[in-house]
């Protein structure tokens, strides 16, 4: 059966029960089965299989789109041979997301340009393939539009949209100074996902040294010591990752 000798009455029952995307595979199907002889129940197990994989191929892309993640930053296109060093079993363990779900957090720390942003923007990938909502954004800009939202009476909203979301990553925390309502934003994230959620924390600081970027030396303490005292700390070190993502022209031209 090819595409053209599907009947208009099958089209019809596949897009009532939009499972047109099926008719695109179902003549090599169709020919596969006749050459293994399938009964009719594998043949159909195989046709839904199909449609089933593509359903969440295109859930988990389309959660990491909205959740700010860089298409190219992957675990499988994670450069081995880079010289970067830090704890392979303890990421190991963390792509299994056991930690999202007993609600613990990550903090990804290490100098300029090791690759911790990659290694955090891959477990949000991982995540979204898994079907959890996940929201990346530097710490700076995520609390930049949290105090711009106090202006359109939103703010609300959106605090309530970034505690709920299942892993929410913070990329460069600790970068930048923090005024009182930036800190005391950052106070709530963290206290309201405290044992509820997850997060992972890069920063190019120790924690303790965050303390004098916030702009509120109590709710500081308070948050670093909840985020802290419930983390996996990964350190990463090493050459810069970057030189390894720089563009390179394709041999053989001009």
């Amino acid at each position: 059966m090819s595409a053209e000798t599907i009947s208009s009455e099958f089209r019809q029952v596949l897009r009532y029960l939009k499972l047109t995307p099926i008719r695109e595979t179902l003549p090599e199907r169709l020919e596969l089965a006749k050459q293994k002889k399938l009964p009719h129940q594998a043949f159909l197990e195989l046709v839904l299989t199909d449609e089933m994989e593509r359903r969440q191929r295109n859930g988990a892309r389309n959660r990491s789109r909205r959740a700010n993640l860089d298409p190219q930053m992957l675990l499988e296109s994670w450069d081995q041979t880079a010289k970067v060093s830090f704890d392979h079993e303890l990421f190991a363990e963390l792509t299994t997301l056991r930690f999202l779900q007993e609600h613990h957090h990550v903090l990804i720390v290490g100098p300029v340009g090791v690759g911790k942003t990659f290694l955090a923007s891959a477990l949000g990938h991982i995540a979204c393939r898994r079907g959890y909502t996940v929201l990346m954004n530097r710490a700076e800009r995520l609390l930049k539009s949290l105090k711009a939202t106090r202006l359109d009476h939103t703010h609300e909203a959106e605090m309530r949209r970034v505690i709920r979301v299942d892993l929410l990553i913070l990329d460069d925390l600790g970068l930048d100074q923090l005024d009182e309502e930036a800190s005391r934003d950052l106070y709530e994230i963290i206290v309201e996902r405290h044992r509820r959620g997850s997060m992972v924390v890069t920063s190019n600081r120790e924690p303790q040294e965050w303390l004098a970027t916030m702009g509120d030396p109590l709710r500081a303490q308070s948050a670093i010591d909840r985020l802290q005292n419930s983390a996996h700390e990964l350190v990463v070190e090493g050459e810069s990752y970057r030189k390894r993502q720089k563009p390179r022209l394709s041999k053989g031209l001009p």
